[in-house]
C-alpha cells in the first residue's frame, strides 16, 4: 500500500518492484487510519478470517536501507515464511491485542484534521489546508503517515530536508514505535 496523493506518484516504485499482487494507493489515508498505521514502512498481518494476528510494526522487505534505519529484515521475513509454511504466529492473540496501538483522542483529531486538510487541498484552498496539515502534525507528532504523508501533497520532497527534520525529531524523542507507544499508554515501560 502506498500513501501517495495519486497513483501516478506511486507508479514508478510499483513498476520497479514488479509485484505479483495488486497495489493499493491510499490517497485518503483510509486504510492507514483504520489499521492504526503511523509509520512507514509498516506491516500488518491479517489472517484469512480478516482478524489482525500481528498488529502494525515497523518492518522492511529488504535490507536496502538498513544502514539508515538499522533494522534487519531477516527476522521478520523468517516469521512470514514460518506463518506461510506452518501457520506459526510470532505472538499469541493476547500479545497481538496488547500490542495494538489504539489512537488517542488527539490522534483521532489529527486524522480528522488531515482529512479536512486533504479535502481543502483538493478544492484549491491551499492556505487553509496547510493550517490543518500543521495542526494534524501538532496533534500526532509521531504519526509519519500524517506528517510525512502531507509533504508530497504540499509539494515538499518526502525524502528532502523536511523529512530529515522529522527524522531528527523522531530520533530525539527516543525513536517511538508501535510497541513503545503501546507500552507507554498501558503504563508498563518494560
Amino acid at each position: 500500500m502506498a500513501l501517495d496523493k495519486s497513483p501516478e506518484d506511486a507508479r514508478p516504485y510499483i513498476e520497479r518492484a514488479s509485484p505479483t499482487h495488486p497495489a493499493l494507493i491510499d490517497s485518503e489515508h483510509v486504510v492507514a487510519h483504520r489499521y492504526g498505521i503511523i509509520n512507514i514502512s509498516s506491516v500488518v498481518w491479517i489472517d484469512e478470517n480478516g482478524r489482525i494476528v500481528r498488529p502494525p510494526l515497523i518492518e522492511y522487505g529488504t535490507n536496502m536501507f538498513k544502514d539508515f534505519h538499522g533494522k534487519d529484515a531477516g527476522p521478520h521475513l523468517d516469521q512470514v515464511r514460518a506463518w506461510v509454511r506452518t501457520g506459526a504466529l510470532p505472538m499469541s492473540r493476547e500479545e497481538a491485542s496488547q500490542s495494538q496501538l489504539l489512537p488517542t483522542r488527539d490522534e483521532q483529531l489529527a486524522r480528522a484534521e488531515f482529512g479536512l486538510a486533504w479535502h481543502l487541498w483538493q478544492r484549491g484552498d491551499r492556505e487553509a489546508a496547510q493550517r490543518h496539515f500543521q495542526r494534524a502534525g501538532e496533534l500526532a507528532p509521531h504519526d509519519w503517515t500524517i506528517r510525512r504523508g502531507a509533504m508530497p501533497i504540499q509539494g515538499k520532497d518526502p525524502m528532502g530536508p523536511d523529512f530529515f527534520d522529522l527524522f531528527r525529531e523522531w530520533m530525539e524523542a527516543g525513536r517511538p514505535d508501535y510497541r513503545s507507544l503501546a507500552q507507554e499508554r498501558r503504563g508498563d515501560r518494560r
